[in-house]
């Protein structure tokens, strides 16, 4: 197992970030198993990792689907409100392989359950988002089927929620 716990109760992977946590910076000391003491009460008031909603399933609301770069072919889902487009691993939607899209922010997909609509925002990072080869400098509106362009890819957007669909409708019915 690659996790690691260092003094200030952070879990990190050794094999992503050797032997310095990457919260703190503080350097841990490869795990021996006689070193290894039980865990003590007043470990519970230090910092535990998240490890995402335990209850319910967040339902899908769209879709990106790559139709051109590293990942041709990768669906991504979209979710309710607001979701960050990025390479790093705490984005929402995590596109891999294209270097020319940023970490963090790159660009926002919203939707809207109230309004029932989408809408592709640009992030706070350098590189631009293009919505059908127009880039985005505000919020514009998603349509079925427009081509979107973060770096190096291009994707389309496929929308399940909308004027023909909610998932509030379903539990009414129930």
């Amino acid at each position: 197992m690659s996790l690691r716990r260092c003094a200030n109760g952070h879990m990190f992977s050794t094999r992503k970030h050797g032997s310095i946590c990457p919260y703190c910076s503080i350097s841990v000391e490869p795990e021996v198993e006689s070193k290894k003491a039980p865990m003590r009460a007043e470990d519970d008031d230090r910092t535990m990792p998240y490890l995402g909603e335990t209850e319910g399933i967040s339902p899908v609301t769209g879709w990106l689907v790559c139709i051109e770069g590293p990942q041709l072919g990768q669906d991504y889902r979209i979710m309710a409100e607001k979701n960050f487009i990025g390479r790093a691993e705490e984005m929402h939607i995590r596109i891999l392989g294209d270097n020319a899209i940023s970490r963090r922010n790159h660009a926002v997909i919203v939707y809207d359950p109230k309004k029932r609509n989408f809408y592709l925002l640009p992030g706070d990072a350098s590189g631009l988002a293009y919505h059908n080869n127009e880039a985005v400098y505000t919020p514009v509106e998603l349509a079925a089927y427009d081509v979107l362009q973060l770096g190096r890819s291009k994707f389309i957007f496929i929308p399940l929620c909308g004027i023909h669909f909610e998932w509030d409708n379903q539990s009414d019915k129930e």
